[in-house]
């Protein structure tokens, strides 16, 4: 999806001029076609050793971000970038941008599930939450629909408001172009309530996975009783706040599993248990089986 959501804006805008505005060829490492997500194959034009120093080069890539491309074509995407060219990332992209070194003091993002897992990867490097950005010849997206709201910003830039709007329309875009949106829905949406103190404590649990709040803390950060947290969360959500917050503990465990190279009793920690066999029974209980099994199955 953000594949073919960053290149059909650019196609739209040719259609529509009646000339070729834009232009684009696809490569992989070997010039053989690469097997998408959803096990679609995409053909390519040829591989990086055909890859002009005047092209701006944006890295496309999947699930598995920090995993998705070799050492190989982390060289060469460096070599690019040291011989003048300009680079991007598309939904997990940045990760490869990152493992070049070329994302130091820039302002980036990637697909917001997969934030947590690069984060540990990269401590020193903070993915912005917004849909995409563009800092100076540097364009990153979270993908999806983002591919193509960045692109259309492109085409802003180059071809006025008016012809961007045309060609969002033909998206069915609804004529989004600007960047400040966030990839995910507020809280409040999310909760499906609008009440500010509940969503309160749960942007508070999110912030803080590691250390996990009490909650008398968040009682004090709420000016909200422990007993009207609790009666929130039962109105509101269904379940106690000790189990909300397990939850949200777990599904960061769940993200770096899939994301990173941590042990189980590394994740353990970094999501706030300080037992691995209690985090592990957690952890089987929500998803059906144990970290360790979820380790072996992404080795395999």
């Amino acid at each position: 999806m953000a594949f073919s959501a960053a290149l059909d804006p650019l196609r739209i805008a040719n259609q529509l001029a009646q000339k070729p505005l834009y232009r684009w060829t696809v490569f992989s490492e070997t010039g053989d076609a690469v097997s998408s997500s959803s096990g679609m194959d995409i053909g390519v034009h040829g591989s990086l050793d055909a890859l002009p120093q005047n092209l701006r080069l944006l890295v496309c890539s999947g699930n598995q971000g920090l995993e998705a491309a070799s050492d190989t074509t982390v060289a060469k995407l460096r070599k690019h970038v040291r011989f003048g060219g300009n680079v991007g990332g598309i939904c997990t992209g940045a990760a490869t941008l990152a493992r070049a070194g070329l994302l130091q003091d820039r302002t980036f993002t990637l697909h917001w599930e997969n934030q947590p897992g690069f984060i540990e990867a990269f401590p020193d490097l903070a993915p912005s939450p917004k849909r995409f950005e563009i800092d100076g010849d540097l364009w990153t997206c979270g993908g999806g629909a983002a591919a193509t709201e960045m692109m259309l910003t492109i085409i802003q830039r180059d071809h006025g408001r008016d012809f961007a709007i045309v060609v969002s329309d033909m998206c069915l875009n609804g004529g989004q172009i600007d960047p400040g949106t966030a990839q995910r829905s507020s809280l409040a949406r999310a909760l499906s309530t609008r009440n500010p103190k509940l969503v309160q404590v749960v942007q508070a649990m999110h912030r803080n996975i590691e250390d996990p709040l009490a909650l008398d803390d968040l009682s004090a950060m709420t000016g909200l009783s422990r007993r009207q947290i609790e009666r929130h969360f039962s109105q509101y959500l269904g379940e106690s706040p000790t189990i909300t917050y397990r939850n949200i503990r777990l599904d960061r465990a769940r993200a770096l599993i899939v994301e990173t190279d941590m042990t189980v009793a590394q994740i353990a920690v970094a999501c706030g248990f300080n037992s691995n066999s209690v985090f592990s029974r957690h952890y089987r209980e929500r998803f059906g089986a144990s970290p360790s099994a979820h380790l072996h199955k992404k080795g395999n």
